[in-house]
């Protein structure tokens, strides 16, 4: 079993809020894998193998890989199901359900052919289960409380043990008052590696799982009844602008692995780029089958993977392109104020409310560059700055920064990125630019004239 100082140095920025779990410091002398903990929000470094064959680690989103030890030839991995506390954006923090510490759970991360034996502690107040989704394996293996076994009671440890027949991108999540678990957080990814390394062969491999919640402004505990109206919609219970980037080195071929929990599909949108989607729920799709898009449709309960070659440096957008989903603690009751003269009303509202600002009279944009005062434990509904000014995003929204000179470890921000001259807008003052006039100098071409003789 790994012990903390080789997790932390596992990778270059790995580990760098992982812990071991002292009130299971115990569990050595029952033969349980040491459970690992992660405290904080930021996206931990890749986890390289220790032992057995080596491949291109994923990179989670504002998560992390849990670790495994290796036993007589089995990988085991330890989950506990427990109660955390989740920071979604600076300034907001919800008390959820999730595994080690987190919400989402950490990333597992094997190989097809491998035996897992992943032992899942109970420290919640109701029975639990955990199913693999889209894993190939025996039934009673397959988590759906009280047809694949029992609940796991609380207080007790289940252990699931099978082989990792194909690879791919899956999930897992609860089987056992699933409404309830995975409204409060419960879920995480799982990534099987071809056996094959020279098979879909890639420089770097991001995954982060879809997520939404329905929190009050004010309030810590999600709504678990709600079906369709949430208000935050989360990238592994995260918000922009608290969203890390996907920072790549230009030249690099990247994956994007998309898992989505909640109650609807999200068309996930990056911009600068066109990709093809490589791997779905089902397996990698065969290149004869593949088509260039710009837009892929993550369904409910689904899975989705595209690959590109990063060869145009910059700042990229990446959200999903439902409009709604690209902001934060929306009010779904708020009228709609365009064209309506509010200066009266507010010289009349402000004389006993001071700080009152009224807002929409010419659309929502001036919440992005107000900083009105916000009830506790919530995020503005549009918010974010960027180089030029506010970026008026929120929820499921992040950038993919492609620069030259990232090491093949480094995910670290870069900044922001500097146009070169000439290819970014500007503002029209009557003439082109000295570098517009000499560009269009460049090339003009005069055409050629003909005769009839």
């Amino acid at each position: 079993m790994m012990n903390r100082r080789q997790l932390l140095g596992a990778g270059a920025t790995a580990g760098a809020g992982l812990l071991s779990a002292g009130a299971w410091a115990s569990t050595s002398n029952m033969g349980l894998p040491e459970a690992a903990l992660m405290d904080n929000a930021n996206t931990q470094g890749p986890l390289h193998p220790p032992t057995g064959p080596e491949y291109r680690p994923v990179v989670t989103l504002n998560g992390w890989t849990l670790p495994f030890r290796m036993n007589n030839g089995v990988k085991e991995f330890h989950l506990i199901a427990e109660p955390v506390e989740r920071e979604l954006a600076e300034g907001m923090t919800a008390f959820l359900w999730g595994y080690n510490g987190q919400s989402t759970g950490p990333t597992i991360e094997a190989v097809e052919g491998d035996r897992v034996r992943i032992f899942v502690t109970n420290k919640l107040q109701e029975h639990t289960t955990i199913h693999w989704h889209g894993l190939i394996l025996p039934s009673g293996m397959d988590g759906v409380g009280g047809l694949s076994h029992p609940g796991i009671p609380p207080g007790k440890t289940f252990v699931y043990e099978f082989d990792l027949t194909k690879s791919g991108t899956f999930m897992y999540h609860p089987h056992a008052d699933e409404m309830v678990q995975m409204a409060m957080g419960m879920m995480g990814m799982f990534i099987v590696h071809p056996k094959d390394p020279t098979f879909m062969p890639v420089d770097r491999d991001f995954i982060f799982m879809l997520n939404a919640f329905d929190i009050e402004p004010g309030t810590y505990v999600p709504r678990i009844m709600t079906m369709t109206d949430f208000n935050l919609w989360c990238w592994n219970s995260r918000l922009f602008p608290d969203i890390d980037p996907l920072v790549v080195n230009q030249g690099d071929r990247v994956r994007v692995r998309v898992g989505n929990l909640t109650m609807t599909n999200h068309p996930i949108h990056m911009h600068g780029y066109d990709f093809e989607v490589t791997c779905t729920d089902g397996g990698w799709v065969p290149k004869q089958a593949r088509w260039p898009e710009v837009t892929v449709d993550i369904p409910i309960g689904g899975m989705r993977a595209y690959e590109f070659d990063a060869v145009h440096p910059g700042d990229w957008a990446i959200h999903c392109h439902k409009s709604h989903h690209t902001m934060n603690a929306m009010g779904h009751d708020v009228p709609t104020f365009i064209g309506t003269d509010q200066r009266k009303l507010s010289q009349k509202v402000q004389e006993f409310q001071p700080e009152f600002m009224a807002m929409g009279s010419a659309g929502m944009a001036d919440m992005g560059v107000m900083e009105m005062e916000l009830p506790d434990n919530t995020v503005p509904m549009m918010t974010g700055w960027g180089p030029y000014g506010p970026i008026e995003m929120g929820g499921m929204f992040s950038v993919v920064k492609v620069r030259e000179g990232i090491g093949s470890d480094d995910y670290s921000d870069p900044g922001w990125y500097e146009n070169p001259p000439g290819t970014q807008a500007y503002e029209w003052t009557g003439e082109l630019p000295e570098h517009a006039r000499k560009a269009d100098a460049n090339t003009h071409i005069t055409p050629k004239t003909t005769s009839n003789g």
